[in-house]
């Protein structure tokens, strides 16, 4: 339960963001879409929120950013055990409103007395999840990027297929790429998974979410901006995102982009969220002008068919094992 002290930070947060500059702005609702063969919907655009789990940000921002997404129709909310106080923050500033958003975090480690990636770890992951989001149920909770033996660790799966049955949380799945992820599907036991896709990681597109869309498997995907390499003239060496910079420049990307007339993060957005397959695509960032900004992208709807098959068609010319990037 909210304290008096919280329950009054959390819709102070809400009300002053009311009443800002943006006061006058129609909120901009991004369309809602079914997560797979689930009783979920998911707003197109998803809500990452690592951003708002580091100390970088006060409670202020963090509480004003959470509700901005809502009420512009953001309502997927993408968190993880390893994002800091992002879980926290979700539980101090939004559980208020609990009704109002779908939220997904991922499990499997750093929890105090367990071990990484036992049952047990994964029974008190999604425990601490409940508590620190301040809820009794998560929409879909997510094995975060385990390799494939772990997957096959006995009763791993178990854990989360009892706190399904338990009510705890309404689907379950796996976050991750390559082998791993074609492994996990395999499986058929996940009904949710969480992967790479943007305009320099394609692969999934023809090799996963075939898949996907014959088993009902709701598909989240991250990156859609690909870690915006084109911020870059020169190669990032050791940053995040080099090697997307490299496929960049391989596929002449630039090139693209100034003859389709779009900003990169427009090309890059409209392209993932409405790739066939994906339910919704999760952007993180700390800014509620970059926030609406990213509704308003998606809310121009699909890039024209012929600049969605010259991307198409570029990466897969250039794609010397382009594999998923975790």
């Amino acid at each position: 339960m909210l304290s008096a002290q919280e329950k009054f930070m959390s819709k102070n947060c809400y009300t002053q963001h009311r009443k800002g500059n943006d006061m006058n702005l129609t909120p901009l609702a991004t369309s809602q879409r079914s997560f797979g063969t689930s009783r979920i919907n998911v707003s197109a655009l998803g809500f990452g929120a690592g951003h708002i789990g580091g100390t970088q940000m006060t409670e202020q921002e963090a509480g004003t950013l959470l509700n901005r997404a809502v009420d512009l129709g953001v309502t997927f909310i993408d968190t993880a055990r390893g994002y800091g106080m992002s879980e926290e923050r979700i539980g101090r500033h939004l559980s208020y409103r609990r009704k109002d958003y779908v939220l997904a975090s991922k499990c499997g480690y750093s929890i105090p007395g367990y071990a990484d990636w036992s049952p047990e770890g994964i029974r008190a992951g999604i425990d601490m999840a409940l508590r620190l989001m301040r809820t009794d149920y998560l929409d879909i909770m997510l094995l975060h990027s385990c390799p494939r033996a772990t997957l096959d660790t006995p009763g791993l799966i178990d854990a989360l297929d009892e706190a399904l049955r338990a009510g705890k949380v309404l689907a379950i799945g796996y976050s991750g790429e390559n082998e791993d992820l074609d492994y996990a599907l395999s499986l058929k036991r996940f009904s949710a998974i969480e992967t790479s896709v943007n305009i320099f990681d394609q692969r999934g597109i023809a090799n996963v979410l075939p898949t996907t869309q014959k088993e009902g498997t709701g598909v989240i995907a991250k990156r859609p901006l690909g870690n915006a390499p084109w911020r870059y003239a020169e190669r990032p060496v050791g940053n995040y995102c080099e090697p997307y910079w490299e496929r960049m420049i391989a596929m002449k990307a630039h090139t693209i982009v100034e003859e389709s007339g779009l900003a990169w993060d427009e090309l890059a957005l409209r392209f993932t969220v409405f790739t066939e397959g994906v339910a919704t695509a999760i952007v993180g960032t700390s800014s509620t002008t970059n926030l609406q900004h990213n509704v308003e992208i998606v809310n121009k709807g699909a890039l024209p068919n012929d600049l969605v098959k010259r991307l198409r068609t570029t990466f897969e010319k250039h794609d010397t094992n382009w594999i998923g990037q975790i």
